[in-house]
């Protein structure tokens, strides 16, 4: 099945590492992805009946079905639709609470690049309904997460008109909440947004 993202260009699945490679994941991440961690994350919050959070589902739209047979279809063309919200939602302590993660390998700064005027004003009118709205930063090369409200976000990018096209690290430093990275939980956001929000 050829599955394409909006602009056009075919999606290609990441080859898995072989076995000599797996060894040379650190345990700290144990190759798992950001996402993969959040959503370790969720279960965890889930199971222990802490909050209820799940990832949206990204939305395809198929263009190619082929019949085999009268009781089966095959998909043989999709593209992935953009998205017009954040990455994940849900319940904590009776309120909304609705974030977007994203990750980058700069040591220094946060791409904008990275976000999109669809998410921005999605994030705007959950904060207007009173909602709790975030972004979990991750930088991948010093395994540090950070919590940065979503009003601080939507300045930045707002400001890339006319000024820097990333947020300096210095600023979600001072701006953001670390966020710990353990075992159970993974990523322990929901601390932090206690913290903050409450």
């Amino acid at each position: 099945m050829a599955i394409h993202y909006p602009n056009g260009k075919k999606y290609e699945k990441q080859p898995q590492p072989n076995h000599s490679q797996q060894k040379k994941i650190s345990f700290s991440n144990r190759g798992m992805t950001f996402e993969e961690d959040i959503n370790d994350s969720n279960a965890y919050y889930l199971a222990q009946k802490i909050a209820v959070i799940h990832k949206k589902p990204t939305p395809l739209q198929i263009v190619k079905v082929d019949y085999p047979t009268r009781s089966a279809a095959v998909i043989k063309e999709a593209y992935f639709r953009q998205p017009s919200t954040t990455d994940y939602n849900g319940v904590y302590e009776g309120k909304h609470i609705d974030f977007e993660a994203k990750e980058t390998k700069n040591k220094t700064s946060f791409p904008l690049k990275n976000f999109h005027d669809h998410q921005i004003n999605h994030m705007k009118q959950v904060i207007d309904q009173k909602g709790i709205c975030f972004v979990l930063l991750r930088f991948t090369t010093t395994d540090e997460v950070f919590l940065l409200d979503a009003t601080h976000l939507i300045l930045f990018y707002k400001q890339q008109q006319t000024s820097r096209k990333s947020i300096p690290k210095k600023e979600i430093e001072k701006l953001g909440h670390i966020v710990t990275v353990g075992y159970h939980p993974r990523v322990d956001y929901l601390k932090v947004v206690h913290d903050v929000y409450f």
